[in-house]
């Protein structure tokens, strides 16, 4: 117990030394730490050590605070140290351009969390899409190439269905009902459209038609099992950068929730064309005849921007 004892007293502080009552002399008796008087009876009675020219008093505070160049140093060190921890934290298969830009959410608490919820779940469940295809869409083109947001809500949680781009699908899955919708409005609104026969959209995706779900996520045959985990914020950071850098996009907003999402785009710099959803419960309140496709080439070539070939697919 005594080596014990005399360990534990080792790597603890001191106890804190208990005071007696002054002295009534007033005479020192020694000094303490850097001269200080040690249980002066009378304090006012002894001067206080001056310290050399230029330096500050021991246990005063600074006399002024940290210069301008001391704090911008101080902000540049944070910065860099943010940027390290982003560059630990690049999920895979993010494209080169978007993390150029979008890289400042990858060191943050929410997307750190986010990044072990979906590598747990990976651990005991299928996930859709698999981890090289979660963000197909900043592979298929640079951030500045965007020209259409087309925003959509959960990934397909059925097999071989999700590869990171909203309502794509990958071949030879066949197109789901939404798919089909989008498939039957184009044929009347795009002139020679013909069903292209498969429901993968790479070939708008390439062009700068940004495909953007905004839970890029899902569990096997759980639709929104990945919902209000991390994924919004991300997403939400993804939609305001375009908002804020970019000039002249259309953005498609289909169905209230996408809506919602895109509730905060910028009118002004931007176009909006909003309609109701391409599922089967709700084509037929107002998707079917939106024309939608026709009118983002118009206001894309108002804006002197290459239109969108529809029926490159």
């Amino acid at each position: 117990m005594i080596g014990q004892k005399t360990l534990y007293s080792f790597f603890s502080p001191s106890p804190a030394r208990k005071r007696h009552a002054p002295s009534p002399e007033p005479a020192v008796q020694g000094t303490g730490v850097a001269g200080v008087p040690e249980e002066s009876g009378d304090a006012a009675a002894i001067p206080a050590k001056k310290a050399p020219a230029g330096q500050e008093e021991p246990g005063t505070p600074p006399s002024s605070p940290l210069s301008a160049e001391q704090l911008d140093r101080i902000q540049r060190n944070k910065a860099a140290a943010l940027l390290r921890l982003a560059a630990r934290n690049v999920p895979v298969g993010f494209g080169e351009s978007w993390k150029k830009h979008l890289s400042g959410e990858f060191g943050k608490p929410y997307f750190i969390k986010l990044m072990g919820f979906v590598a747990e779940e990976r651990k005991h469940y299928t996930v859709y899409p698999p981890p090289h295809q979660v963000f197909t869409w900043t592979q298929m083109c640079d951030i500045r190439d965007v020209k259409v947001v087309i925003l959509g809500q959960d990934p397909y949680h059925g097999p071989n269905q999700a590869h990171g781009l909203c309502f794509s699908v990958q071949r030879p899955v066949p197109p789901p009902p939404s798919l089909e919708n989008i498939y039957k409005e184009l044929s009347t609104d795009i002139e020679d459209f013909v069903h292209p026969g498969h429901g993968d959209l790479s070939g708008w995706a390439k062009q700068g038609v940004l495909l953007l779900n905004a839970v890029l996520t899902v569990r096997a045959h759980q639709a929104n099992s990945h919902k209000e985990r991390g994924w919004e914020q991300f997403t939400d950071a993804v939609v305001s950068w375009l908002n804020q850098n970019s000039n002249g996009l259309v953005f498609l907003l289909w169905g209230s929730y996408a809506q919602k999402k895109g509730s905060a785009i910028d009118r002004k710099r931007h176009h909006v064309l909003q309609t109701a959803h391409p599922s089967p419960l709700s084509v037929y309140r107002g998707f079917f005849g939106c024309r939608h496709f026709s009118k983002t080439n118009e206001l894309l070539q108002k804006s002197g921007k290459k239109p969108i070939d529809w029926k490159e697919l």
